[in-house]
């Protein structure tokens, strides 16, 4: 093996076995690759994948032949029953990758396993043109499912075209599976109230991309919110008899109620028409013989409507009962159910009534996370993919450490109790303000994850692989920068919603809000019963303000060291030549930035910090402060729009208008 201190390369997900020789081999000016028809793969793709990077990183053209009466430098076959040793054998996307001066031929033990080592020689062509080193892989995945979860309802509904560029970057990194998440942002017929306005995709756009994935490797399952996670629908005014709290459907909009309240009841037998006309409109579309059917976070459940029922056979039975009807309906059709395992966790004896078809979703997002839960599932036999997240959620910047530590624990414990996969998620709680492109690091965490959850890779390692593999940064430090600069988030996209939107919109405190932040919570309790008045929005923000006093005095310091990032970080994206995640970063920090700076105004607005200890952010440079807000918000709608449909980026501008508003106010 060369050292790695020696090599300038690197290949992601790591193989399991590779023996690097002496040497290197140069690529022919006029190759060929010759893919074997044995493979499957109808349209070449594979082949066009080696010859697209090649002329990309070497500037010549290649042929594409098939068939023993060409030649080919480049060979794609699948293997033979003595290819492989009966450890490998049985594993699918398992394959051997050699690289010598007779030439380079890659074997697979089906299609999988000839797309899989395709990426790793497309990865080696990026970072080395021309000359590779002579070396010899045998490699296989450690879970058969690896797949990606991706957030396209709760504020950002992708473009057609990014979504295909994002395939395309899941199929480098040898994923397998993709899920997108929706809610009320696809065009079902007869539902127009709901998804009107929302840039939905449609039947079309689903038909085309799950053509794609299919051709690339990956396998689109349909995933659908048919359960909790209504609340858009549960807002219509044709829809709203079937949630549990139709008497709230005319409240403001609230990014944080939208978390919470959005229950159906299952109580109301057109609930389950309501669920199943989703779901058999939904699956026509899909070749995948999956279903998610989602059924998370049903706070609501038993609290409204369906409350007398409850009571008669109990939350856990309710609850139990329905996705129980929905997976038999989906069984008859063919179809293998999963769902996320939240509320079969919290009351296990739901984990006893689920049919053996039946896959559990197992999310655990700590980073500090134990395998207690995923044992209890095991323990009961059920059969569970385990669900770690990329952690980029109510932030501009990635908590990269967060995500790390997260998805390899996670990993490590679903391989060790028997998972059948992994799928790391990619959510987009308070509007999506996240950039997707910020979320590729913790995607290719999961990746190598997914791949060899047993490795002692290191983080930092990983780190500098990942800029050199995706970003071809020399240096291999843009990661790292960009891990440094996420920590720098003191007063983020999150404490901003939660300040604004603790005014319910009529200047009384929202008591649904403040019961989610931690200082107000147990607090309201208290203040009804002492003062016989429900807290106000100003005692409210002040309690939250005077809360993060001790985290407010670092915005000062964080934003010489966030400033500092970006400097450093500067003249390597200009040398990586990729535009377009170099505007995102920079927008994302100068965004953090200014969210900084509004967290200590306000801080000093509530008498948090003293106005002659103000520095920079001055009482009278408030109003600068909420221009500058506006002028950043323009920016960012453009990068929006690089990567997704209008949807809902409307409510992230009129957040930041509200806060600029605020700004203003306060400086009166």
């Amino acid at each position: 093996m060369a050292s790695e201190n020696t090599r300038k390369w690197a290949i992601i997900p790591e193989p399991n076995s590779m023996t690097v020789g002496e040497g290197t081999v140069l690529l022919p000016y006029a190759g060929r690759v010759n893919e074997s028809i044995a493979i499957g793969d109808g349209d070449f793709l594979l082949a066009h994948q080696l010859v697209a990077d090649i002329r990309s990183a070497t500037g010549t053209d290649w042929d594409i032949a098939t068939g023993d009466m060409w030649s080919g430098f480049i060979r794609l076959r699948i293997a033979d029953s003595w290819d492989f040793d009966s450890q490998d054998g049985g594993t699918a996307g398992a394959y051997t990758l050699t690289i010598n001066t007779d030439g380079i031929t890659i074997t697979g033990c089906d299609f999988e396993g000839v797309r899989n080592g395709v990426q790793t020689l497309r990865q080696l062509i990026r970072q080395n043109g021309a000359v590779l080193p002579v070396l010899q892989i045998e490699d296989a995945p450690a879970y058969r499912i690896r797949g990606y979860y991706l957030d396209a309802t709760r504020g950002r509904v992708p473009t057609l075209a990014w979504l295909k560029q994002w395939v395309d970057k899941l199929c480098l990194y040898k994923y397998n599976q993709l899920q997108l998440y929706i809610e009320h942002t696809f065009a079902f017929d007869g539902m127009s109230e709901t998804w009107r306005g929302s840039s939905p995709l449609t039947p079309a756009d689903t038909l085309e991309f799950d053509q794609y994935c299919a051709n690339l490797g990956i396998e689109l399952v349909p995933s659908v919110s048919t359960f909790g996670h209504q609340y858009v629908a549960m807002r219509t005014q044709e829809l709203r008899e079937l949630g549990e709290f139709p008497e709230d459907a005319d409240r403001p909009f609230s990014f944080i109620e939208r978390m919470r309240h959005h229950t159906l009841n299952v109580a109301d037998d057109r609930a389950f028409a309501f669920s199943t006309q989703l779901v058999d409109s939904y699956l026509q579309l899909f070749r995948s013989k999956r279903f998610n059917i989602c059924a998370d976070e049903t706070f609501d459940l038993g609290k409204g409507k369906s409350k007398q029922e409850a009571q008669r056979v109990g939350v856990a039975a309710l609850y139990a009962t329905y996705v129980g009807k929905l997976c038999e309906h989906l069984s008859k059709q063919g179809r293998e159910p999963m769902f996320w395992g939240d509320i079969a966790i919290e009351m296990p004896e739901i984990l006893e009534t689920l049919p053996n078809n039946v896959t559990l979703l197992n999310w655990q997002y700590d980073p500090e996370a134990t395998d207690e839960k995923i044992q209890l599932v095991a323990q009961a036999g059920a059969k569970q993919i385990v669900c770690p997240a990329v952690w980029g959620w109510n932030a501009l910047l990635p908590r990269i450490d967060d995500a790390w530590n997260n998805i390899a624990r996670i990993a490590r414990y679903g391989l060790d109790c028997g998972a059948e996969g992994m799928l790391v998620t990619d959510w987009g709680d308070f509007g999506h303000v996240n950039d997707p492109r910020m979320a590729v690091p913790g995607m290719i965490f999961g990746a190598q994850y997914a791949w060899n959850p047993a490795g002692d890779t290191a983080e930092n390692d990983l780190l500098e692989r990942i800029s050199r593999v995706e970003y071809g940064d020399c240096s291999a430090r843009f990661v790292a920068l960009l891990r440094n600069a996420s920590a720098q988030a003191v007063f983020t996209w999150r404490e901003l919603v939660e300040y604004l939107e603790l005014d319910d919109g009529t200047g009384n405190c929202n008591t649904d809000v403040a019961q989610t932040i931690p200082c107000l919570a147990d607090r309201l309790v208290d203040h009804l019963s002492d003062c016989g008045n429900a807290m106000t929005v100003r005692e409210a923000r002040n309690r939250m303000m005077r809360n993060m006093a001790t985290t407010i005095e670092r915005i000062p310091q964080a934003n010489r060291a966030l400033q500092q990032c970006m400097v450093d970080i500067a003249p390597i994206a200009a040398h990586m030549g990729n535009p377009g995640i170099t505007a995102a970063v920079r927008i994302a920090m100068e965004g953090q930035l200014l969210l900084n700076r509004v967290g200590f105004a306000l801080a000093e607005a509530h008498d948090v910090r003293d106005a002659h200890d103000a520095g920079d952010w001055r009482p009278s440079d408030y109003r600068a402060l909420a221009r500058e807000l506006e002028c950043w918000c323009e920016a960012y709608a453009k990068e929006w729009n690089a990567t997704s449909q209008p949807s809902e980026l409307h409510r992230i501008q009129e957040t930041v208008w509200k806060a600029a508003d605020e700004l203003r106010r306060i400086s009166k």
